[in-house]
């Protein structure tokens, strides 16, 4: 199922029912698991290791060296998980050693067109990058964010679970999780609150989510004033308890 006019390197592992369309080229130092499907003008470079049953699209670039000007050829990685889909003309770049050495994907995302990923990202499972989302050096993306079309992400931002940027959002602190932002710069706009109803949260859950975001950001208190009245809440609420672990390991202060 590899195209004749694929180039593949002979330090690459290939696993068992693998596609490769024309003119693709796979690199030293890549591992592509089962049932990975790659289109035709794709460029792997290693080190990288795909998962198995991912979904590569057409003019592609995984691999590359991060845009790093610090970068000095040190041997970094790309680690992407299993059955994500990942559409034409987006970018993934390895890790640096400024941070962990490694870039990372998980499992079960949506990455569509136009995507960028940069060096030493980490992004969680069951994720959703709209058509040219960006992320920029040292990001974190947590489960089942949602990145609309022409999001911008700065370096070191974290973008909590269930969180949803709308389109063209300017991201430049850290989006709680479950809170819905827009704008340049982002501001919060609310809660996730459809999103949470398709992945199968409680009403009971939803209204202490709810309270919470209010608590954060309609009660005219203080950062550590709201965190003091999350904290008693968090007893009784694990979604809340969620968002005031993220608020404790921010360290870009959160969109207000």
């Amino acid at each position: 199922m590899i195209h004749p006019a694929a180039l593949i390197d002979p330090g690459a592992r290939i696993g068992e029912r693998v596609s490769i369309g024309p003119f693709s080229i796979v690199g030293a130092d890549v591992e592509i698991g089962d049932g990975c499907e790659i289109a035709a003008h794709v460029h792997l470079s290693g080190p990288t290791r795909l998962g198995v049953d991912n979904r590569i699209g057409s003019f592609c670039a995984i691999g590359g060296e991060p845009q790093d000007k610090k970068y000095a050829g040190e041997p970094t990685r790309l680690e992407i998980g299993d059955r994500n889909t990942i559409r034409e003309f987006a970018t993934i770049n390895r890790g640096t050693t400024q941070d962990a050495g490694v870039t990372r994907i998980g499992n079960d995302n949506w990455i569509m067109a136009y995507v960028h990923v940069a060096h030493d990202c980490v992004v969680g499972d069951h994720t959703i990058f709209a058509n040219a989302a960006s992320l920029a050096g040292h990001v974190r993306v947590d489960d089942y964010a949602i990145l609309g079309g022409f999001t911008l992400v700065h370096q070191f931002c974290q973008i909590g679970a269930h969180a949803f940027t709308a389109m063209g959002a300017v991201v430049n602190r850290d989006v709680p999780p479950f809170v819905m932002v827009a704008g340049t710069f982002a501001e919060p706009k609310g809660i996730n609150t459809e999103g949470l109803r398709r992945r199968g949260f409680s009403s009971d859950s939803i209204r202490a989510i709810r309270r919470g975001y209010r608590t954060l950001y309609k009660s005219g208190l203080g950062l550590s004033e709201a965190r003091a009245a999350l904290a008693t809440m968090a007893t009784e609420s694990a979604e809340v308890r969620q968002l005031l672990d993220f608020i404790d390991r921010s360290q870009r202060s959160l969109v207000r």
